[in-house]
């Protein structure tokens, strides 16, 4: 069972770690990345303790960021060669 559920908007972005954070009654923070946000993770893990909360998003928010990546992996298109 989840320590608590928190929102979203609630969570602070921590550059360094490149993760939402919440602070953790342990002194810790909660965390959970964008990729995790991506794929349908809810739950963010305490790493000095047991505990985890569920994250409150809509992973449609977080969906934008991964189709521009992927725009840049397509491969080229094939273009028509002449043949004497």
């Amino acid at each position: 069972m989840s320590y608590d559920d928190v929102e979203i908007e609630d969570m602070e972005w921590n550059e360094e770690l490149q993760a939402y954070t919440y602070p953790c009654p342990c002194g810790d923070l909660f965390q959970v990345t964008k990729d995790e946000l991506r794929l349908g993770e809810e739950i963010a893990r305490c790493p000095s303790c047991s505990l985890y909360i569920t994250v409150v998003y809509n992973v449609e928010d977080f969906l934008g960021d991964t189709d521009q990546k992927n725009k840049n992996l397509d491969p080229p298109k094939q273009q028509p060669v002449a043949v004497a």
